[in-house]
């Protein structure tokens, strides 16, 4: 029950918080930019520390319906851009950091966790497609809260599994993996994505590799998940991004390892699933600023994403070798 509900208050949560962005706070009058920055930072860049909060918790959920409440009140706070910006973006980490580790002690394999992330691409296009939604978006994310707050009534208290060494070189490869893949996603470049309906378009094929890469892992591994899909997306992400159908099944299949990732980190560390979760998103922000500010073209751009690809295939294939070693 509480995987469907959490799946569908990411996605409000996410629309609520990019509708608020680029509704009332870009009407603001303020630095739009700025106030960009500010949300993505607290947004990302805490969920680390914010994990290591939760996980002194026993029981999340209704932790993640205060922080979907939060966006909700942040969204319409008569406060300047940038402090809206940053109430938002904390709110939006507590939801992910609680209900994300929700999703992980409840679950025995990386299905779930594919199912719980991948809806937050949904929401992220919508609300910022179409800001003008927030209304709904605040309307659906409150009855959200309601249900969650009910359904954290049957929530079993967090069980903590005995300490285990933790592999810290996988740990560090695949956060650092998270960051590199995020600079090769940023240079990828889709002249084709010029209106709202591509752009959504884009967003289903994202939401529908996250969906159906953690049943991937369940089925083939996350070694076999990774070398079935990160090289073709490499390939073509760096040589088909002019053309909307290759690039599309390159998105689909890129984003099949993104579960993938996020459940290697959980089972590195089992007793702290909200700093697993967290960790992964506190690298994915600087990875996309680190995108954003290298501006290549030609040969080198296609080399940057096929070395951060790389990467993040070498990292997944590194990770499983040593859970298996520690684990035997």
């Amino acid at each position: 029950m509480r995987l469907p509900l959490n799946s569908i208050a990411h996605l409000l949560t996410d629309a609520v918080c990019a509708a608020a962005v680029f509704g009332p706070i870009a009407a603001s009058g303020g630095d739009l930019s700025l106030c960009i920055v500010i949300y993505n930072s607290a947004a990302f860049l805490t969920q680390c520390l914010a994990g290591l909060m939760t996980d002194l918790l026993t029981r999340h959920e209704r932790l993640a319906a205060i922080g979907l409440a939060v966006c909700v009140l942040g969204a319409y706070a008569p406060l300047p851009g940038w402090a809206a910006a940053l109430i938002i973006g904390l709110g939006n980490c507590l939801f992910h950091v609680a209900a994300g580790t929700v999703t992980l002690k409840e679950s025995r394999s990386a299905g779930p966790l594919g199912i719980f992330v991948a809806p937050g691409a949904l929401g992220l296009a919508a609300g910022t497609l179409w800001p003008w939604l927030l209304p709904w978006f605040c309307a659906a994310a409150l009855i959200a809260v309601a249900a969650m707050l009910v359904s954290g009534r049957g929530e079993a208290a967090f069980v903590r599994p005995a300490p285990a060494r933790v592999p810290w070189g996988a740990v560090a490869a695949l956060t650092l993996a998270v960051a590199v893949r995020a600079i090769g996603g940023c240079a990828a470049d889709f002249p084709w994505k010029t209106g709202a309906g591509l752009s959504f378009l884009t967003a289903i094929f994202v939401f529908a590799g996250k969906s159906l890469g953690g049943y991937a892992c369940d089925r083939l591994g996350p070694t076999r998940t990774a070398l079935a899909s990160v090289p073709a997306a490499a390939l073509l992400t760096a040589f088909c991004a002019a053309w909307a159908a290759p690039a599309l099944a390159g998105q689909l299949l890129l984003n099949l390892s993104m579960p993938v990732t996020l459940w290697l980190i959980y089972r590195a560390m089992p007793d702290s699933p909200g700093f697993a979760f967290g960790l992964a998103a506190s690298a994915l922000w600087p990875g996309t600023v680190a995108g954003m500010l290298i501006n290549l073209s030609g040969a080198w751009n296609s080399a940057l994403i096929l070395v951060s690809f790389a990467a993040g295939l070498a990292a997944i294939i590194y990770a499983e070798k040593s859970l298996k070693e520690v684990r035997t």
